[in-house]
């Protein structure tokens, strides 16, 4: 596999690619959904689950100390508020929680020996869209240390798709755009924004939960499929 050359900063998306390896989180949460026999279908589902992240970016709903599985029960609780599931949320929705959080952490697991890694060759800077508590959160994985800065967009008040966002990521690493890679799960959030900041860009194309159909994917310079690939192009 080809090197990816005049890099010098990475410019990484958290949630649906550092925590999950490339997976949407509304496909991880219809999983367990099937899972655990949660009486809706994938569009009810899909309808609940948009109720419940813009309720989260809305209202003041998570603290800045919530941990993910704090998150993560908050998530399922306005989703089955959303179903008129709420007497359920201590039993089932527990259980997808726990199974989440378990998810979670595997897959950190397997991606903080690439970042320690990853850290001795390259500035590192967190861009993603998040509730401002993702630096307590990642404090609590034991990943904070490998972030020059974290550029989170309850706390600079741009979110993704916009472009800006990235742009502060960019000023953050403190290098020129083009010697910085943008890596993500996400095509329009991740790759298109990245590229209009004239960084270079990665996809982890992984399972997604899109939409609309693409109909291009040339602002993917690269495309990976498990994280872990990413040592085979940058070490």
């Amino acid at each position: 596999m080809k090197k990816i050359t005049g890099i010098k900063g990475l410019l990484f998306d958290y949630g649906g690619t550092l925590d999950t390896n490339g997976r949407h989180w509304a496909a991880v949460f219809w999983e367990y959904y099937q899972f655990y026999g949660v009486a809706t279908d994938k569009s009810g589902f899909y309808d609940a689950y948009v109720y419940a992240e813009r309720k989260m970016a809305t209202n003041p709903i998570i603290k800045p100390l919530f941990n993910f599985k704090d998150v993560l029960l908050a998530k399922i609780t306005a989703q089955f508020e959303y179903l008129n599931m709420t007497s359920q949320v201590d039993s089932v929705g527990l259980q997808i929680v726990n199974a989440c959080n378990k998810l979670v952490e595997d897959c950190l697991d397997h991606v903080r020996p690439l970042l320690d890694t990853l850290s001795k060759q390259y500035k590192m800077v967190m861009v993603s869209n998040f509730y401002g508590n993702l630096e307590h959160v990642l404090e609590h994985y034991q990943l904070l240390h490998y972030f020059e800065a974290v550029v989170e967009s309850a706390r600079v008040g741009v979110r993704k798709p916009n472009p800006e966002i990235y742009t502060l990521g960019v000023s953050a690493l403190g290098i020129p755009a083009n010697a910085c890679l943008v890596i993500g799960d996400s095509y329009t959030k991740d790759m298109e924004p990245g590229k209009v900041n004239g960084c270079q860009t990665l996809w982890l194309n992984g399972k997604g939960w899109e939409e609309q159909p693409l109909h291009s994917t040339s602002s993917a310079d690269y495309t990976i499929t498990d994280i872990a690939q990413l040592k085979e192009f940058l070490v």
